[in-house]
């Protein structure tokens, strides 16, 4: 057993895998302050100056009363709340991060694509030669003849 799991190791799925992994969580990481600092401000300035961020429903009033301007505000009173804002902000980042592999997929795949047509692609043959290299090619097999 410990020879498999070697063999898989080594075979470099595993180190696939992990590499993988750190750059999908360095990307997830610069989409969501794509998400968050770019595109949800100008967002919310067209919808009148809302934070999608700070898009929540109370469920619970906390120890203070509502209302409550932040969500941070809501958290710290105690209340129990629904932050669907945030939820928003979430989805918009899963959507560029799942559009980004399916386009960085589709171009490995076309690469995959081009690399094997050029492999199965027979080489071209071999332009018809002119009279004059017909001659030459005549005197010079006539030459290596006499020679042997």
């Amino acid at each position: 057993m410990f020879k498999e799991f070697k063999e898989f190791a080594v075979k470099g799925n595993v180190v696939d895998m992990a590499v993988g992994i750190i750059i999908g969580a360095a990307f997830g990481t610069i989409v969501t302050a794509l998400v968050e600092g770019i595109l949800m401000p100008p967002i919310g300035l067209l919808m009148g100056g809302i934070d999608f961020a700070d898009i929540f429903t109370v469920l619970k009033e906390g120890t203070t009363p509502a209302p409550y301007a932040t969500l941070a505000a809501a958290q710290e009173a105690g209340a129990v709340v629904m932050a669907w804002g945030s939820f928003i902000n979430t989805v918009i980042s899963f959507l560029i991060v799942a559009f980004a592999v399916f386009m960085f997929v589709k171009w490995i795949n076309r690469a995959k694509e081009a690399a094997a047509e050029e492999a199965t692609e027979e080489p071209a043959a071999a332009p018809e030669l002119t009279a004059d290299q017909q001659l030459l090619t005549e005197i010079r097999d006539a030459l290596k003849a006499r020679a042997v």
